[in-house]
């Protein structure tokens, strides 16, 4: 029945895929290892963690190093011999024979811990092998990896099992304490050829493999499996197959997931779910073993001739020759075939070696050549798909599989198969640089497959910029607008996910770019609101698509932070083509805070209807808008760039949640109303209005402080720049309404214009009206009195400039008596001015009599600097002058006489006073002090003061009354006296009064003092 499923024997490909190399004695290179010299009594031989592992006929079992040199041996079985062992986490079972012992022996060895006794391993159990009375030998047995199960076939067909047999390891315990024995199956008369445990690590902890355990039974007809362990264990054993195979012809596999027999037609693997489809290999077979992921089949030669030229050639020509066979099972390959003319005794793995002992001793090694040359062979052969196979296998680098891929895309290219490389190509993503690939395709008879290789780069998210531009190009070079379509909407729609974390499948500025520059609008917008990016949106329905509608409602979805940008940089566009919405816009982006909401109704404030043919040149915006750049504020409108949009179609940008954000600056958009006087008017009334209160219509009220922003000073300087750029609206205008307007933003004490600005445009404007009164709130009236007198100059015939002089003069006069003077120049400077104002003149010199505003001479002196005014004019006003003059004259005088007169009489006291020889005659009766009747004792100053002698302190020898005279006149003597060194004071007094300071310092004595250190009495 086996043979109706297998195929053909050549469908095995065969490789040199090892070297071969003999194993010298590590101190005699000329012969093969000692220990093996007599490989006939060598029994058995099986790797461990310890090292290799030998047991010979005589029960002996020794520890071999890398050179095979024992370096432990100890006698295991007593006169007898070792007939099986296994070595599992430094444990060593070994089953064999004794001569005291009736039957198979079971001892298990700790080889972690030597016994100083005999310095052997210490011996943990010991216990007979005897399930019945009759003993049958023991032919094979299996050691799960977690030493908790030991499972032992013997000859008559019955196996085993002993549980939790690392449990029963105990030190305390006795050496026969083992496991109860079960026996879990019994096939009499078919022996046991093979057990072995199926063992699979738990996905959570690796090292539970007796969680889920099976046991393969292999008999000679037949194949079982028992479930050790886990759910569902117990029970009998359940036939898979009814094909068995010979004793050592059935082994695991190196992932303990199947196990392998090996039969004279064919080699068969089998699962749980029973065979599997087997590897064609006819002849017949001594013994399989494994070594990593190759079965090594063991067999004698193929042919009866090459049988016997092998045994006539065999030193003692036994006729044993053996043939080697290494299978790759999983890559169906054959990786070693060689001929051994002395027989096999052992083939061990180890050391990630091959080992063959052949019967006269001699140790041949078989050492796997590397995946790089195990992969030139193959590439030599164009093998691709096996060599990526055996990368599979070999679990090698993913950039190993890449360049495979790579090598074998490289070779379908160059024979023209250009969809069979792009599919390999396709593989190598991520391992391989794309420019590898993109310059291979870049014809344009391989475009498609070009298209295919950038799709896949953007699906997996390693597109950058350049691949992004290439794919977009492509299709618009293809006008593929459907497969354009998917690759922007349906793309976007995948990274979903992605665009969480933002991450997309593109390049999305470059996409942008690209669907830009080749005209296709729709899917550069749809990207745009997809993404929110919200510049580059505006800019396609703006600069590109022209609309400016879409554009508008957009821009009132997205909210004051988004819309302050860039509305500043298209705010003049919107404007050019939709004024009246973008004006609404504008007025509600400086004086709402909060989403921006379509208003029911227009704002009430009235539109201008005159647009003036010359733009104005708006100072007030070069002035005081030194607002930041647009630029500086674009990136505020990425804030929302995370957001999802399930349906980017039909949905617009999210508004803001409601708060008082900080408005933007109305001066931001300013320029762009240079071509718009009208809404630019209507714009700023509803600002200043809105946002703080201030209309023209209610100038009798307070100004109330409707801006809640923070920075009050930016608010001003706002409130400045609104108010004086309106003002030069009204004045270039021209129109009675707007004269109007411009005059109450003049006359208005609340509204917050600048008066230095306004009179540098109501110079500019030549308005009259509105320079007088600027200057009057500036207190400028000489510059008002100037104006008219100027006015008069340039228009000598009209009366109205010297009236409104006069007028000027009669409402400013009286608190600048300045002005008369200047007003009486120019009233007198021409003979017509004179006539014309001759009453005024008088009553201007009846003021400046009156007010003693400028002497008499100054008067002389203005009416005398022409031949305008007459004596006549003002004779009666110099007679009067004058005859004043002669009383002050008179009035002087006298008190210079007085003056004189006291002056002798002092003069003559004090001589009368230095002279000793004069006689003083004291006829004073009444105290100075009391005022009472003077008597005896008294005292008499030479001043004539007399005083009772009990008015006077004690040892006061000066007048008390003359002495306070005195006193203050030498205070007042010695602040001249420092005066006179403080010339700067001086120097400041005569810039300021003139003569009068120079009169005063010489009245006190300042100029010509002399210094007196003490000032007699």
């Amino acid at each position: 029945m086996a043979n109706t499923t297998v195929v053909a024997a050549t469908a095995l490909r065969q490789f040199a895929f090892f070297d071969v190399h003999l194993v010298k004695d590590a101190h005699d290179l000329a012969s093969s290892p000692e220990i093996f010299k007599n490989a006939s009594e060598i029994s058995t031989v099986v790797s461990s963690s310890a090292g290799l592992l030998a047991a010979d006929i005589h029960g002996s079992v020794h520890i071999l190093n890398k050179d095979f040199v024992s370096t432990t041996s100890w006698v295991a079985h007593v006169g007898g011999r070792v007939i099986h062992m296994a070595e599992r986490k430094g444990v060593l079972v070994t089953i064999g024979e004794e001569d005291a012992v009736r039957g198979s022996l079971l001892k298990i060895w700790d080889l972690e811990k030597m016994d100083k006794r005999n310095q052997a391993p210490v011996l943990l159990r010991s216990s007979k092998i005897q399930p019945s009375n009759k003993p049958h030998p023991v032919s094979c047995f299996a050691l799960s990896s977690a030493l908790s199960f030991l499972a032992i076939g013997l000859a008559d067909g019955t196996v085993l099992l002993y549980r939790h047999l690392d449990q029963s390891l105990s030190p305390a315990a006795s050496l026969t304490a083992l496991p109860k024995t079960r026996t879990i199956h019994e096939s009499s008369p078919e022996p046991i050829t093979g057990l072995g445990f199926r063992e699979l690590a738990s996905p959570n902890n690796a090292d539970a493999k007796d969680n889920n355990l099976h046991l393969f039974i292999v008999t000679t007809n037949s194949v079982y499996l028992y479930h050790v362990s886990g759910k569902g264990s117990g029970g009998s054993s359940v036939l898979l197959d009814d094909i068995g195979c010979g004793l050592g012809c059935a082994v695991m596999d190196w992932r303990a997931e199947k196990i392998v027999l090996a039969r004279d037609e064919a080699v068969y693997a089998y699962g749980l779910q029973g065979r599997e489809p087997p590897y064609a290999y006819e002849g017949y077979k001594s013994s399989i073993h494994t070594h990593l992921n190759y079965v090594i089949v063991v067999s004698p030669p193929t042919t009866v001739a090459t049988t016997r030229k092998l045994a006539a050639q065999a030193a003692g020509g036994d006729g044993d020759a053996s043939r080697v066979t290494v299978f790759d099972m999983e890559n169906k390959v054959v990786g070693y075939t060689g001929m051994f003319a002395e027989g096999i005794r052992e083939v061990i793995s180890e050391w990630g070696n091959i080992y063959i002992l052949t019967n006269n001793g001699q140790l041949t090694r078989l050492a796997e050549k590397s995946t790089s040359a195990k992969l030139s062979m193959l590439y030599a052969k164009a093998l691709y798909p096996l060599a990526l196979s055996l990368a599979q296998t070999q679990h090698l680098d993913e950039s190993y599989v890449a360049d495979i891929h790579r090598q074998h895309g490289d070779h379908l290219y160059t024979k023209g198969d250009w969809d069979g490389a792009m599919s390999c190509y396709l593989k190598t993503i991520g391992w391989v640089k794309p420019s590898y690939v993109v310059r291979k395709f870049l014809d344009a008879q391989r475009i498609h497959n070009l298209v295919t290789y950038l799709q896949e780069l953007h699906a997996l998210g390693l597109a950058n910029a350049d691949h992004t531009t290439l794919l977009l190009n492509t299709y618009t070079k293809l006008k593929d607008v459907t497969r354009l379509d998917n690759f922007i909407k349906t793309e976007s729609r995948r990274s979903g996910a992605a665009e969480s974390n933002g991450d997309l499948p593109f390049d999305l500025d470059t996409a942008i770019r690209v669907c830009r520059q080749a005209g296709y609008f729709d899917h550069a917008s749809y990207l745009a609101k997809r993404y929110k990016r919200h510049e580059e949106y505006l800019r396609v329905m703006i600069e590109d698509a022209g609309k400016f509608g879409e554009a508008l409602t957009y821009l009132r979805h997205l909210g004051a932070a988004a819309a302050e940008s860039n509305l500043a940089r298209y705010g003049r566009a919107m404007l050019d083509n939709l004024p009246e919405e973008t004006t609404q816009l504008l007025i509600d982006l400086c004086t709402v805070s909060g989403p921006l909401i379509m208003p029911e109704a227009e704002d009430t404030t009235p539109q201008q209807s005159s647009t003036p043919t010359n733009a104005p040149s708006y100072l007030s915006y070069l002035a005081l808008s030194r607002v930041p750049a647009p630029e500086d504020k674009v990136e505020e409108s990425k804030a929302d760039n995370n957001e999802d949009l399930t349906e980017p179609q039909a949905t617009q940008p999210s508004a803001p949640t409601p708060s008082q954000e900080k408005r933007p600056s109305p001066t931001l958009y300013f320029a762009h109303f240079v071509d718009h006087p009208s809404y630019f008017v209507r714009f700023l009334e509803s600002v200043a209005a809105r946002r703080w209160g201030q209309s023209l219509s209610s100038l009798s009220s307070s100004l109330p402080n409707a801006s809640s922003d923070g920075d009050e000073d930016s608010e001003k300087r706002n409130q400045a720049a609104v108010w004086n750029t309106l003002l030069e609206l009204y004045l270039d205008g021209g129109s009675p309404e707007q004269q109007d307007k411009a005059l109450k933003v003049l006359t208005s004490d609340s509204l917050p214009c600048d008066k230095t600005h306004a009179l540098i445009l109501c110079s500019s404007y030549s308005y009259t009206r509105g320079l007088v009164i600027l200057w009057e709130k500036l207190g400028m009236y000489e510059d008002v009195l100037r104006f008219w007198m100027d006015k008069h100059n340039t228009s000598p015939s009209e009366s109205s400039a010297s009236t409104e002089v006069v007028q000027a003069l009669v409402r400013y006069g009286p608190t600048h008596p300045h002005l008369y003077e200047l007003v009486l120049r120019f009233l007198t400077s021409t003979p017509e001015l004179l006539t014309r104002h001759q009453t005024d003149v008088e009553k201007i010199l009846e003021h400046i009599e009156k007010e003693r505003t400028i002497p008499p001479l100054g008067v002389v002196q203005i009416l005398s600097r022409n031949g305008v005014a007459s004596v006549g004019l003002v004779k009666d006003w110099l007679m009067g002058r004058i005859k004043e003059a002669k009383e002050e004259v008179q009035t002087d005088q006298q008190l210079i006489n007085s003056y004189r007169l006291e002056t002798n009489a002092k003069l003559k006291q004090v001589a009368e006073l230095e002279d000793p020889m004069h006689a003083k005659v004291f006829s004073v009766t009444r105290c100075s002090q009391c005022s009472g009747q003077l008597d005896l004792p008294s005292v008499h100053f030479m001043c004539n003061h007399s005083y009772h002698q009990r008015c006077l302190l004690d040892h006061e020898t000066e007048c008390p009354l003359c002495v306070r005279q005195h006193g203050v006149i030498q205070e007042i003597r010695r602040n001249n006296e420092r005066m006179a060194d403080q010339h700067e004071l001086f120097l400041a007094d005569v810039q300021d009064n003139g003569f009068k300071a120079v009169a005063s310092g010489f009245g006190k004595g300042v100029l010509n003092m002399t210094r007196l250190d003490d000032v007699a009495v």
